[in-house]
């Protein structure tokens, strides 16, 4: 290690103590730029977004397009493997992608759907009802759109959907505290 030279040293002497102060070695180390010239990744991408979105709800209705074409495929072909797999995908899908979209109440609705496919013991055993609220719900909330007069019936709705999707799972459950635990649990999906 380079020893410091006297004159790098400053010492601020008091009546009751002494203040050092040594020069800053990372200021050689630093580049000045013009501000004015700096790349803002998020100013970028921010633009790019906004960009997209007028886009947004053509790939929303894709999505739940995708979501009705499964749930079809399901209840036509019975549950198997791929007929699950593929609902659980377009669903998963929804709840990822809705809130970027400008869809957070069909995000929530989404994961309300997944913890029905994720934790029913079968989901051939799960009252059809159940899942087809579920679905007429995202459908609903994107062909509705996010506008805020709707927001409080959106809310509304998915409060619903989530209570009786809890109801439904911990009394199929009761006998798994495994996945009691994990019903019990919050939602990692913001709450809109």
């Amino acid at each position: 290690m380079a020893r410091r030279r006297p004159e790098d040293i400053q010492v601020a002497t008091y009546a009751d103590h002494q203040v050092i102060t040594q020069a800053n070695p990372l200021r050689k180390a630093l580049r000045r730029v013009d501000h004015a010239k700096t790349d803002d990744p998020v100013a970028r991408a921010e633009q790019a977004l906004a960009q997209l979105s007028a886009e947004f709800a053509g790939w929303m209705r894709v999505e739940t397009d995708r979501l009705s074409a499964a749930y079809a495929a399901l209840t036509r072909d019975g549950v198997s493997r791929d007929t699950q797999g593929e609902f659980f995908r377009a669903a998963h899908d929804i709840k990822g992608d809705a809130a970027t979209f400008g869809y957070p109440a069909a995000a929530v609705a989404a994961d309300s759907l997944c913890r029905i496919i994720e934790h029913a013991p079968a989901l051939a055993e799960v009252p059809d009802e159940l899942i087809a609220n579920h679905v007429h719900a995202i459908q609903a909330i994107v062909r509705e759109g996010a506008e805020p007069d709707k927001a409080e019936l959106q809310r509304a709705l998915n409060r619903r959907l989530r209570s009786v999707a809890d109801d439904y799972l911990a009394s199929v459950n009761r006998h798994r505290p495994e996945h009691l635990e994990a019903i019990l649990s919050p939602s990692i999906v913001p709450a809109d």
